[in-house]
């Protein structure tokens, strides 16, 4: 069985869509996604800097549009879907729970309202590698930061004030190795983001949504999601809660997935699930030049 996953912000680097515009038609339909949004993706994932990228209201349309691009030219059909924070929207697209411009509509106001939200107080994100989650949590929670993140494979990502991250850096908890920032620009899945779950709340009832095509799993808690309401429920939700992927690797494991691919810009899902969940096979699509290997690895596990 397949997992087709969509990763994050974070994920993004400068020209990381140049590749895919190549591929016939994806152009155009980047093209058109930019037009529906008022923002230009081909720009920002051709020319924009890190700093460009890094703005909230831009990486998550960015990576929404490269996932939905770079799944459409692997044709998967995968037995089930998911996604990493934002990339929940690609996921929701993916399982024919909405179409892709209103998938693109609906991470625009994600986006706008996020980095609203986080321009009212200084905020940020920081994994902390290694370390066991018993001892961390509490450990962050008396810090005053969320455990926004549980990411598994011994990564969890704290969010909170500059303040708190910086005295997270000075006093780690036991058996953390590193305290690495994020390149976001605020303190996602926390209560800092609440403001942005109104706005997103008001865009998602003018959604036509339908139940998921392929098995769903949500990452507030690695539940399959039956209906559409449900995703679209569980999607405005989780901009103010923490992300359990841990819990989604865990239900993979617990519905027999054999292979992994990670939607562009991909990396960040396959490294956890390489050290959470051995004997799956993994592949990134980081560039055209993966779909070969991808498309090799659904001949043998797509239709397991």
């Amino acid at each position: 069985m397949l997992v087709l996953v969509a990763p994050g912000q974070g994920a993004q680097t400068p020209g990381f869509l140049t590749p895919w515009l190549e591929l016939p038609g994806a152009a155009d339909r980047i093209a058109g996604w930019s037009d529906a949004i008022g923002l230009d993706l081909a720009h920002y994932g051709t020319k924009a800097d890190a700093d460009e990228i890094r703005d909230t209201a831009v990486a998550q349309p960015l990576l929404v549009a490269s996932g939905l691009l770079s799944a459409a030219a692997l044709d998967a059909s995968p037995g089930v879907v998911a996604g990493h924070s934002v990339g929940e929207i690609t996921a929701a697209a993916l399982a024919g729970v909405i179409d892709d411009e209103a998938a693109l509509r609906l991470v625009r106001t994600r986006g706008l309202g996020m980095a609203e939200a986080a321009a009212v107080t200084e905020t940020g994100m920081a994994a902390l590698l290694g370390g066991d989650p018993e001892v961390t949590v509490p450990h962050l929670e008396k810090l005053g930061l969320t455990p926004a993140n549980v990411n598994g494979g011994g990564q969890i990502v704290a969010a909170g004030t500059a303040a708190q991250i910086a005295a997270l850096t000075e006093d780690k908890p036991e058996g953390v190795r590193r305290v690495v920032p994020l390149k976001v620009a605020g303190a996602f899945h926390t209560h800092h983001m609440a403001p942005a779950v109104e706005k997103l709340r008001a865009a998602a009832s003018a959604l036509t949504v339908t139940d998921p095509k392929v098995t769903y799993v949500s990452n507030a808690d690695g539940k399959t999601v039956a209906t559409g309401d449900e995703v679209i429920s569980r999607l405005v939700g989780q901009v103010a809660n923490p992300v359990r992927w841990d819990l989604c690797m865990e239900t993979f494991a617990a519905l027999g997935v054999t292979a992994l691919i990670e939607a562009a810009p991909g990396g960040t899902l396959v490294g956890l699930a390489k050290r959470a969940l051995p004997g799956v096979r993994t592949l990134a699509l980081k560039t055209p030049d993966d779909l070969d290997a991808a498309r090799a690895l659904i001949s043998e596990h797509a239709g397991a």
